[in-house]
């Protein structure tokens, strides 16, 4: 649609009508677990049905809405619709409950929440009448709440609640409202104007709002599918979710900016991702590394037809080289790429091509994006660092946030003076330009003076027969410090010893790599992106240390 490395000016309303003007009859959407599916042309309808119906609710310019649900078509429609009249659309993560969504809900000042009832243990009709218990004798669109004084329309997807509209009432008030002002809001939209805001589900502190502009996402979104060489043949299996980068911009975005087909299923499933493959023909598959792992020793995989497998991302966190190499091999994605970043560059920084080298994207995380410039500095002079040395990633360009909304002082904390947004990962050059991750700062693993960065221990015990998954963290030690603790999933039937996984690693690695400490467990505590939360389990380990639960 657009020529590869180009930045482009096109606003969501923009690449939307172009994909519409270019190939009407193209498929935008082929679900295989709910009734819906719409070409392009037919998907702008939608669109454009809600986007008047949220006018005719009061919903003005800058204004925030906010979409509380899994992969449903209503959080595709009222992404496009928000954007198109100039509201910014607030992204919810599914798994929030009451403390979380009363904060993002109260922080991002939110007009207008779309949401379904509720997802996995998350039920969200008792949770915002637990937040907004004048929900119960408020006529819709006339919420005056308390807790969430700026909080006017709540919009049900699923069922009907008292206070609130169902959706089908918006698409039908939206008769009201001639198609006319949508486009009259849509010519006022500036591409540097914020259409998105994601908020992070950082490790220490409150989560911050990151606002990203229209420019940010639909060139990043571009970039990465201009690296998949994603086209209208194409066939897009999303199982990452929407609420997260992953899935609002390397996978919707990057599908938009192409004409590609998704076939999104509403959450996460082993057993629907696959049947997805089968009946769609899917030729994409983006994950999390645990996501392709799920698949590989799900046993529909044998039943499976992968050969219309081209491509995809594995993503979101650092990715077994032994996984990589199982997804190349076993599911027929012999361009699978690599994609680094994170919510504040929109996502990504760096990506492997499928022109790369299977040696590239097994090992690195390619090189820089077009348009985007990025680097390894010292942590703590903030000098720049020459080839094959450790040090923090940092990133400047289009695809930078504007900042954390109502946070001036963490958003210069983020973006230095100069423009540059600072990671927090270490990350080595290589001198072909391409870059490897070694690890998070925080992450980082100093023991008696010597810096160990897990990722190289993880993906060493990774190799072994009986091992499914791993992590490794860093436990308190009275001597040293810190020492090493490798918390480890085992494959389903086998069992294994401490002292078998410490001589392993003993016999093939520096013995200050050797984990002092192993801990076997059936799963790892993760955020509902797919992302490990690496500080929960050091939390976890140093309580089962002090009572001596763990043998340690």
């Amino acid at each position: 649609m657009w020529p590869k490395e180009t930045l482009i000016d096109d606003t969501f309303a923009d690449v939307l009508d172009r994909v519409c003007k270019e190939f009407p009859d193209q498929y935008a959407f082929r679900y295989t677990d709910l009734d819906y599916t719409r070409t392009y042309t037919e998907f702008r309808k939608d669109v454009d049905r809600f986007a008047r119906g949220l006018i005719a609710i009061g919903v003005n310019k800058g204004d925030h809405v906010a979409i509380w649900a899994t992969n449903v078509p209503a959080w595709f429609i009222t992404f496009w619709a928000t954007t198109k009249i100039g509201a910014v659309l607030v992204t919810m993560n599914t798994a929030y409950k009451i403390h979380e969504a009363e904060y993002l809900l109260r922080q991002s000042d939110t007009h207008t929440l779309v949401m379904i009832d509720g997802f996995k243990d998350s039920d969200y009709v008792k949770i915002i009448n637990e937040i907004c218990p004048e929900l119960q004798t408020s006529h819709p669109g006339e919420l005056n709440a308390k807790r969430l004084p700026r909080l006017k329309n709540i919009i049900t997807v699923d069922s009907k609640q008292p206070g609130c509209f169902t959706w089908d009432e918006v698409v039908s008030f939206g008769y009201k409202v001639q198609l006319s002002e949508v486009e009259a809001r849509r010519r006022t939209i500036d591409k540097h104007d914020v259409a998105n805001m994601q908020y992070t589900s950082g490790t220490t502190g409150f989560p911050k709002g990151v606002m990203l502009t229209h420019y940010n996402v639909v060139n990043n979104g571009k970039a990465i599918g201009d690296c998949m060489d994603l086209s209208t043949a194409d066939r897009l299996l999303i199982q990452v979710p929407m609420f997260h980068c992953f899935g609002m911009v390397l996978a919707m975005m990057a599908s938009m900016t192409h004409g590609t087909t998704m076939s999104p299923i509403t959450s996460f499933s082993p057993t629907k991702s696959l049947a997805c493959i089968n009946k769609e023909k899917i030729t994409a598959l983006h994950g999390v590394p645990t996501m392709f792992i799920t698949l590989l020793e799900h046993p529909d995989f044998a039943r499976t037809d992968f050969s219309y497998m081209r491509t995809g991302i594995m993503a979101g966190s650092p990715c077994p080289v032994k996984v990589m190499q199982d997804v190349l091999d076993k599911m027929n994605m012999e361009q699978i790429c690599i994609t680094y970043g994170q919510t504040e560059s929109s996502p990504a920084i760096t990506m492997s091509k499928i022109t790369d080298s299977i040696e590239v994207r097994v090992n690195t995380v390619g090189s820089k994006i077009f348009g985007v410039d990025c680097k390894v500095v010292d942590p703590e002079t903030n000098q720049d660092l020459a080839d094959n040395t450790d040090g923090e990633l940092v990133a400047k360009g289009y695809n930078i946030m504007k900042g954390y909304y109502k946070m001036p002082e963490a958003t210069a904390a983020a973006i230095d003076c100069e423009g540059w947004l600072h990671t927090g990962d270490l990350a080595r050059r290589l001198p072909d330009g391409n870059f490897k991750i070694t690890g998070r700062i925080k992450d980082m693993i100093i023991r008696g003076g010597e810096n160990i960065y897990p990722k190289e221990i993880e993906d060493f015990i990774y190799t072994h027969e009986k091992v499914s998954d791993v992590q490794v963290i860093g436990v308190p030690d009275k001597q040293y410090g810190e020492e090493i603790m490798a918390c480890i999933i085992l494959k389903e039937g086998v069992t294994a010893s401490e002292e078998e996984i410490k001589e392993y690693v003993r016999l093939h690695m520096a013995r200050h790599k050797v984990p002092r400490y192993v801990d076997f467990v059936t799963s790892f505590p993760m955020n509902a992106a797919g992302k490990i939360m690496k500080y929960k389990m050091r939390e976890a380990a140093q309580e089962k240390q002090e009572s001596s639960q763990c043998s340690v």
